[in-house]
């Protein structure tokens, strides 16, 4: 699978991030408030101009929806730690390759609901498998495209289940035991201390408010050059 190019020739991953759009993640476990903080910060960027794409992951086209279906459904609840490794990048190619990486080769802004910490927190923390195997799958398909901020909303794992089951019937994941959150929450913790230059760890148990204020605060400072 090629690498998507620019005009220039140079692949979409080694281009000067300020010759693109910005490519935003948000990550977190369940119950932490991720889907409503993007809605604001579509809503901010709006406001200072900028249109993004809003799309997430497992998802983004109509295959990767269909992946997200199979690695959602609680009838799957048989299926092993590799298929559903597999099933988690086979939508991320096909998601990159049609969606974010011709949009940020366009200059546009995307904002994506999770990305590969997901799959290292989950897959890795959550599931067990090596972090090497799921390396060797990110260069393949990624090409050495990176996120250039994530935000990272953390906060107890008894309260994210507890916000998030009531919402409604847990789905194959939700359905973990605590113990497997709390491989989870330790796998993203350790991802914003290697990655501090890319992640925002945000305290997610404030308010709605206090939440979106240091999501713009972060935004602002790192993307749109205000200190």
């Amino acid at each position: 699978m090629a690498a998507v190019e620019t005009n220039s020739g140079v692949p979409l991953g080694e281009l000067d991030p300020k010759r693109r759009g910005r490519f935003i993640t948000l990550e977190g476990g369940e119950g932490a408030g991720k889907t409503t903080q993007l809605r604001r910060l579509v809503d901010w960027l709006q406001g200072q101009g900028i249109d993004p794409l809003v799309t997430r992951e497992p998802g983004g086209t109509a295959a990767a929806e269909r992946m997200r279906a199979l690695l959602l459904d609680s009838a799957n609840a048989e299926l092993c730690a590799d298929a559903e490794l597999l099933l988690v990048f086979a939508a991320r190619a096909d998601h990159l390759r049609q969606r974010i990486e011709p949009a940020l080769a366009a200059g546009r802004w995307v904002v994506c609901d999770r990305f590969t910490d997901a799959t290292y927190a989950y897959q890795g923390g959550g599931r067990g498998l090596d972090r090497a195997r799921i390396e060797v799958l990110e260069h393949f398909v990624q090409r050495g495209l990176q996120p250039d901020l994530t935000l990272m909303f953390d906060l107890p794992v008894a309260t994210g289940l507890a916000r998030a089951r009531q919402r409604s019937a847990p789905d194959r994941f939700e359905a973990e035991d605590l113990a497997f959150f709390e491989r989870v929450r330790a796998s993203y913790r350790a991802i914003a201390e290697r990655s501090a230059g890319r992640v925002c760890l945000i305290r997610a148990d404030q308010t709605e408010e206090a939440v979106a204020a240091e999501v713009k605060a972060c935004v602002a400072s790192r993307l749109l050059g205000d200190s």
